[in-house]
């Protein structure tokens, strides 16, 4: 019996063979590739001919143009020279139309396109599919669902609960300037309205201003909106999976878990209220639910419209949403008063001949300050507490200059260009609340601090309502000035926020 053995060199030159072959596949899959890739780029030029720009390089686009920490900067010098829009290239690749002119904002934000994919999918694993990022009929019905939860008979109780929650972080800060009169406001305002949107809209008793272990929360949202955004500028970082094994993959992934660690213990402990006895039954008897009650409701009586995930989803958002959003746009509207200190002083009167010395506050009185309302809205104005928004162009548009683009590109709505456009708002760096008096006339979409058309902020009502009552408050109470050695830098994140925070100097009013 004879056995045949394979000699080691015909072994070895089937393995080169199966080397060479996969070589070629290889190859062939690069070039198709590379040409499927010098296609599309092909497209895109064409597609944004009509929308000039600076030069950009080939392979990273405008990348080192936007990754100046003062990337605002060359944003404005674009606004001044490219008038309505102008294309932008992230990178060889990758392009999307900046927008900040008001006929296109209302153009395309009366349309009914899809946020950016490539964008908002980055923000799944923080806070889910709520309905900031839902489309179509899910976001209909989940915006139909929560409406009544920003209904004004609503709203009324909760400038009492704002003010509580206004007046704790003012006694902090009075023991602070106590010792030093320079403080660091935008930590103590995000401690403020997280304590302020969980009490009014997820039930919360008592005050969390105090409580060490809510830094955790706090840390972070911050660091999981500066990942995020800094994610999105990041060509490598797009795919999940090699995003996963960087270090900023794995430091978003915990930061995700601090995140949803705070929101389920909301969740369980307002289940856990509910089933007291006779607790369900009081809260089913009112007349208009809360924003978390409206969520387990649908929960509890119809199941199969809303799961476990969706009821998370809409918490995370709203506990991102209803604090950080409304923190940012706080401390910018101080820290513009404090650079001010003639229209500090005038809505600082207004205020005292309205509420004497604050002891108390109501909806009633926050349609009577008409002056500091003004003020708040120019701060807004320069300092919009979400610069950027997105949107993919599902069908062709043609906008009123009679430019167009096809299906398939992306837009960013720059509301921070808006707003500084020198073509809208004349000397636009300067602060001047007339702009904003009764009577006065601009552009249905010039002025968009809560976005616009059928995808507003649905609580925009609520924020302006904590906004004014925390500017009234503090400014009974303390003067303030800006701290001349640490001027903040804004800087474009998923909120607008401050490269080196927002420092003031307060000092106590007798």
């Amino acid at each position: 019996m004879s056995v045949s053995v394979l000699s080691p060199t015909r072994a070895l030159g089937g393995v080169s063979g199966l080397l060479q072959v996969a070589s070629l596949l290889g190859l062939v899959l690069l070039l198709l590739k590379a040409a499927q890739l010098y296609l599309h780029r092909q497209w895109l030029l064409k597609a944004l001919q009509q929308f000039p720009s600076p030069p950009s390089h080939w392979l990273y686009g405008h990348m080192q143009e936007f990754q100046e920490e003062t990337e605002l900067r060359p944003l404005l010098k674009r606004v001044e020279k490219y008038p309505s829009a102008c294309a932008r290239w992230l990178w060889g690749t990758k392009a999307l139309v900046l927008v900040y002119d008001p006929d296109y904002m209302k153009v395309v934000l009366g349309r009914s396109d899809p946020k950016s994919h490539d964008s908002y999918r980055l923000l799944i694993p923080w806070i889910g599919n709520g309905l900031l990022l839902l489309e179509r009929q899910t976001w209909f019905q989940h915006r139909r669902m929560l409406t009544p939860a920003f209904h004004y008979d609503i709203l009324k109780p909760y400038v009492g609960l704002m003010a509580d929650s206004v007046r704790v972080m003012l006694d902090k800060w009075e023991e602070l300037v106590s010792l030093d009169s320079h403080l660091e406001v935008l930590g103590h305002v995000s401690l403020m309205t997280l304590e302020t949107i969980m009490k009014c809209a997820f039930s919360h008793q008592g005050s969390i201003q105090t409580d060490r272990n809510i830094q955790s929360y706090i840390q972070a949202i911050r660091d999981l909106g500066n990942l995020t955004f800094s994610r999105i500028r990041n060509a490598f970082h797009q795919n999940d999976f090699i995003y996963r094994l960087t270090p900023e993959g794995r430091w978003s992934h915990r930061a995700c878990q601090l995140a949803h660690q705070h929101t389920d213990a909301v969740i369980k402990l307002r289940k856990a209220h509910l089933q007291k006895e006779g607790e369900l039954e009081k809260v089913r008897s009112k007349r208009h639910l809360d924003f978390l009650d409206i969520l387990l409701f649908a929960r509890m009586e119809n199941g199969s419209s809303l799961s476990d995930v969706d009821l998370r989803a809409e918490v995370d958002t709203f506990m991102f949403e209803g604090h950080d959003t409304t923190a940012s746009g706080i401390s910018w509207i101080l820290y513009a008063l404090a650079s001010h200190p003639e229209h500090q002083q005038r809505c600082r009167e207004e205020i005292q001949s309205l509420l004497g010395d604050g002891a108390s506050i109501t909806w009633d009185h926050l349609d009577k300050m008409p002056y500091t309302t003004m003020c708040i809205k120019e701060a807004l104005r320069l300092y919009p507490p979400v610069p950027v928004i997105s949107r993919d162009m599902s069908k062709p548009v043609t906008f009123p200059d009679g430019r167009s683009l096809p299906a398939g590109i992306p837009l960013s709505l720059s509301f921070y260009g808006l707003h500084h456009n020198p073509k809208v708002w004349p000397n636009p760096e300067v602060f001047d609340p007339s702009r904003f008096a009764p009577g006065s006339d601009r552009h249905s979409h010039a002025f968009l601090p809560f976005s616009g058309g059928s995808r507003n902020c649905i609580g925009k009502q609520f924020a302006m309502n904590e906004m004014k009552v925390a500017v009234a408050l503090t400014l009974l109470r303390f003067e303030l000035a800006p701290d001349p050695s640490r001027v903040p830098v804004p800087i474009p994140r998923v909120v607008l926020k401050s490269k080196n925070g927002i420092h003031l100097q307060l000092r106590k009013l007798l």
